[in-house]
């Protein structure tokens, strides 16, 4: 058995590795945070030898020891990391950004086209990144994110989701008689994807829509509510005439439902006529429920 004095000694022993390891831990994220890469590197290095299995400790060493010009380093951390599980974009991430520092610029392309076969989208992320964005005016580079950008925003390259731009803008609208009916403002929204009207009319009373194609059906639609308890669901698509949109307005008070039709037509002068018809007998007949002229706001 044994003794007291042994037994208190590896007790101590024990207590000094323990709490060894867990300063060595609180030093490596704080370094790390603090981006002293050199340390950091150090540090990580230490708790690994000691906890083999963490996958996080070697996707921050690789990260540490490639800030601090430890190539050789940071690629063995990553073959560690990725033993572990780690998330194989941001190791992708990071073999591209040591091929690029060791100035293997087809590999680093080839690898981030292997990113993108997989799914990933960020092109934004690509381009600000100081060690990627480098390969910026690399035929082969360019052309990759020039792809990338119609995958990752494809609304913006997609010219369906322009035919509504002629109504984008600040506007003054008028009756047809001349009258000031109310303000404006059209305009693009999440890249593209849908346009947002945030209309205040003469009274001061308000209301908003978003517009967007439905790629299912291939129909523009409009989806519009105000403060009074109007809902229209209206949906179609670019006419001779104009962009036309059928379907119904609904009131909250009356718990009404009619058939509602809108026609926006972009005028040789710059303006934009609006004209709504709603129908009292199932679309047979259509009476007018406003014509609007819209003159673009001027500084």
């Amino acid at each position: 058995m044994l003794s007291l004095e042994i037994y208190n000694k590896l007790l101590i022993l024990l207590v000094v590795i323990f709490l060894s390891s867990a300063w060595a831990q609180d030093d490596a994220e704080a370094l790390y945070e603090a981006e002293k890469w050199s340390d950091a590197a150090v540090a990580y290095e230490s708790r690994l030898a000691e906890k083999p299995d963490d996958g996080t400790a070697w996707i921050r060493l690789a990260i540490s020891a490639r800030n601090a010009g430890r190539y050789a380093t940071a690629l063995n951390a990553l073959r560690k990391a990725e033993e572990q599980g780690v998330a194989p974009v941001q190791i992708g991430v990071e073999r591209i950004r040591l091929k690029v520092l060791t100035e293997d610029t087809e590999g680093a392309i080839a690898g981030l086209a292997v990113l993108v076969e997989n799914g990933f989208t960020a092109v934004a992320f690509i381009k600000s990144d100081p060690i990627l964005g480098s390969m910026a005016g690399n035929d082969l580079f360019d052309e990759l994110v020039a792809a990338l950008e119609i995958s990752a925003y494809p609304c913006e390259h997609d010219p369906l989701f322009s035919e509504f731009d002629f109504w984008i803008g600040e506007w003054e609208v008028h009756g047809a008689g001349g009258q000031y009916a109310g303000s404006n403002v059209i305009s693009r929204e999440q890249r593209g994807c849908y346009l947002s009207e945030n209309w205040t009319s003469a009274s001061g009373s308000g209301g908003d829509s978003i517009n967007y194609v439905d790629k299912i059906t291939g129909e523009w639609v409009q989806v519009w509510n105000d403060a009074s308890g109007s809902q229209i669901n209206i949906r179609g698509g670019m006419t001779d005439d104009g962009m036309l949109l059928i379907g119904t307005i609904h009131s909250v008070s009356s718990n009404k439902t009619q058939p509602f039709r809108g026609l926006w037509t972009a005028l040789p002068d710059g303006r934009v006529r609006q004209y709504f018809e709603y129908s009292d007998d199932n679309g047979v007949t259509w009476t007018s429920w406003f014509e609007g002229f819209y003159t673009r706001k001027t500084d």
